[in-house]
């Protein structure tokens, strides 16, 4: 089974100002593209397994990264939309506020973990199955393989950024959250693990 780039769910302007249509040329069509060019050639006549499986049962370092990656950038360009930010409702607020106390508290975790992660990864809210949590993961690794449900994630790999905000890392993030997060994406994902 082939894995395919899946489009993005706004075009390639509709993030901006926050995210440049350069940017998403960039993140969406090279470096998302290479990481299902290169799964689907390590995996070519080995498996029919899907994405969730091959990550899962990944024995192989370059299989594992690619897959964890193709995984990681589909779940990250539906974290956003352009009628994204500001802050949730519902059941999702309620939640928020009762794992961390209110929704400042918990942008402000969330905000710490992406901007002080350490080189390349991604900024995590997962629920763990019986909490929500702010984590974070180094390079391609991802909640899925730790036994958490995705939530909602932050890119913090430089080529998620460095063409809109160089190396002002603190600004993108600001951005996503003030701006860019879809709340009805990750209500939808808060519904499924609950």
């Amino acid at each position: 089974m082939a894995f395919s780039l899946p489009s993005l769910p706004y075009s390639l302007d509709a993030l901006a100002p926050h995210l440049s249509r350069e940017t998403l040329e960039l993140h969406h069509g090279k470096h998302h593209q290479k990481y299902v060019d290169t799964l689907n050639g390590l995996v070519e006549g080995k498996s029919n397994a899907d994405l969730d499986d091959v990550i899962l049962g990944a024995d192989d370092d370059k299989v594992f990264d690619n897959a964890a990656q193709h995984w990681n950038h589909s779940f990250y360009w539906q974290c956003m939309s352009p009628e994204g930010g500001g802050q949730p409702s519902g059941e999702l607020a309620e939640e928020l506020d009762r794992a961390f106390g209110s929704y400042d508290v918990f942008r402000k975790e969330l905000a710490e973990e992406a901007e002080t992660h350490f080189a390349s990864g991604w900024a995590w809210l997962v629920h763990d199955g019986s909490e929500l949590l702010v984590t974070s993961t180094h390079d391609a690794d991802l909640p899925l393989k730790h036994g958490q449900r995705a939530l909602l994630t932050i890119d913090v790999w430089e080529h998620a950024y460095y063409v809109d905000y160089q190396n002002k890392r603190p600004d993108y993030i600001a951005a996503f959250l003030d701006s860019l997060i879809s709340w009805e994406f990750v209500a939808q994902n808060l519904a499924a693990a609950t």
